[in-house]
């Protein structure tokens, strides 16, 4: 065989895997946009739309494992863990919302390090409950949020070893610990005011009652 003939037959590799590389993007693309609108979903309580979108973006990731038998090069870009990242995030979010509990990376069959990365971002999705619930006036909901957020960044930070072994770990619970302080001094403020308003509803009423007698 010439080498001519040798970098011929390496050029029609070379295009046939960058085909393959273009597919790989166009379904992570898809896959991430499908579990960020499950997101949404999530938070309008569309529980079952949420799993359907959820459903067609785990058929991607599954399309995927299948491809990383004949291009095991081409799955370990950012692309791809960006989509088992947000993919990570819209099922604990709903599990934690639909159900109360936690799904484990085994159960929605995704890599230990993206599951990680993906909990941590939960945090800033249960802040954006938390406020919708201080909105809508229901303290006990946005207390609850608060309680997981702290919650799960405690657990997180108590991993020590995850932080020299999970790139970008120390910065996301970075951003999840001032999201929760912000959060906690927002939820107070609007207990207390809540409180107060209360108490000036009950003390109208008994200066009306007195006030008839």
């Amino acid at each position: 065989m010439t080498f001519k003939s040798i970098l011929g037959r390496i050029q029609k590799e070379l295009v046939k895997k960058d085909r393959v590389r273009e597919e790989i993007q166009t379904d992570m693309r898809r896959a991430t946009r499908l579990s960020k609108q499950a997101i949404l979903f999530t938070h309008q309580n569309r529980f079952d739309d949420a799993k359907k979108l959820l459903g067609e973006a785990n058929e991607l990731l599954s399309k995927l494992k299948k491809i990383s038998r004949r291009h095991p090069d081409l799955v370990y870009a950012g692309m791809v863990d960006a989509a088992y990242q947000e993919y990570t995030e819209a099922q604990v979010l709903l599990g934690l919302i639909e159900k109360d509990q936690f799904v484990d990376p085994e159960g929605i069959e995704v890599p230990v390090i993206s599951y990680v990365l993906g909990i941590t971002d939960v945090i800033g999705e249960l802040r954006r409950r938390t406020l919708d619930s201080l909105r809508g006036g229901d303290i006990d909901t946005s207390e609850k949020c608060l309680e997981l957020m702290e919650y799960i960044y405690a657990e997180l930070i108590a991993m020590d070893d995850a932080y020299l072994l999970i790139s970008g770990l120390r910065r996301k619970c970075d951003i999840a610990r001032h999201l929760i302080e912000t959060t906690r001094g927002e939820v107070a403020i609007e207990t207390r005011r809540k409180s107060l308003e209360t108490a000036i509803k009950k003390l109208e009423k008994t200066i009306e009652r007195k006030t008839k007698v």
